[in-house]
């Protein structure tokens, strides 16, 4: 079933590892089709998992700092990569060990695989402190999905839908109370901001619903449902509608919110389109294209 191999993500100069695909090619037979140096284009396409998680490059002292703290069971990393790419936005993962900054303009806490898990989490972490300490600041605090259940008052799972049966007290900043269901909302959904009335489109995943007085200040409307909830200041919002800052209008006018000047030069999905057109372009440099698709057109092996 092997029919040849190829050497990815290589740093250097290929030419010094010819000697390196000669000897694998004479050791075991097959064919080498091609060397694929370090394409940075990559650096601007979604996140698929925890080992891709980078720092953005150090922005201006006037930047918006926004940090997320880096739960043991984070998911959906990609609702990150606009604000991690777009200029003006200084982004920072804050890992477990460490207080989240006190002149952190905004912390956003992102989904999660168990809500009462990286609950208790945050709280082993003493980030709960951290938390309520920049609210009481003044300071924005943004939930999505997960993180907004964390927000919230209480958290109810009496049949373990999220992982371990159990209640647990919520960061309070919000007052809504989660209950899980058997039933988890999979669907992609478009919206309309609050903000300013633009058209968002987003995806919602989710176990669990949240009700409470701050529903009644949603965070945008869904399918002509409210979604999400807003404190009373406008400061603490939560949201269950994932990709929400890949919508460039919605993300650089919730960033005015923060920062009235902030003027925003990013055009997310066109820099995705970019990054892999240039990540095309490095894979058929590097490739012996003809190679594979003459094995990809053979005939399937019955097994």
């Amino acid at each position: 079933m092997i029919k040849g191999f190829i050497i990815n993500k290589f740093r250097g100069n290929l030419r010094l590892f010819d000697d390196g695909v000669h000897f694998i090619e004479n050791r075991t037979g097959w064919p080498c089709f091609g060397v694929v140096p370090w394409l940075r284009a990559t650096a601007r396409l979604p996140a698929e998992d925890a080992v891709s998680l980078q720092q953005s490059t150090p922005a201006s002292s006037d930047a918006i700092k926004v940090v997320a703290p880096l739960f043991s069971r984070l998911a959906n990393f990609d609702d990150a990569d606009p604000l991690r790419l777009e200029p003006g936005v200084d982004f920072r993962w804050v890992p477990p060990g460490q207080p989240l900054p006190l002149d952190a303009d905004v912390i956003v806490l992102f989904g999660t695989k168990s809500t009462l898990g990286d609950l208790a989490f945050i709280k082993a972490q003493k980030w709960d402190q951290d938390i309520h300490a920049h609210a009481r600041a003044g300071r924005r605090v943004l939930g999505i999905c997960g993180g907004y259940q964390m927000l919230g008052k209480t958290v109810y799972d009496p049949q373990g839908y999220d992982g371990v049966p159990g209640t647990a007290e919520g960061l309070g900043l919000l007052d809504v109370e989660t209950v899980m269901t058997g039933a988890k909302r999979i669907a992609k959904v478009g919206a309309v901001s609050p903000i300013d009335d633009s058209i968002l489109s987003g995806y919602e995943i989710h176990v669990g619903q949240s009700y409470g007085p701050d529903t009644e200040r949603p965070f945008c409307m869904v399918s002509s449902k409210p979604d999400g909830a807003t404190s009373p200041d406008g400061l603490v919002q939560g949201t269950y509608l994932h990709g929400v800052f890949s919508n460039d209008t919605f993300r650089q006018n919730w960033l005015r919110t923060v920062k009235k000047d902030f003027a925003g030069a990013l055009a997310y999905e066109q820099t995705v389109e970019a990054a892999l057109d240039e990540l095309a372009d490095g894979l058929e440099d590097s490739l012996d294209l003809d190679a594979l698709l003459e094995i990809a057109s053979e005939p399937k092996i019955a097994r």
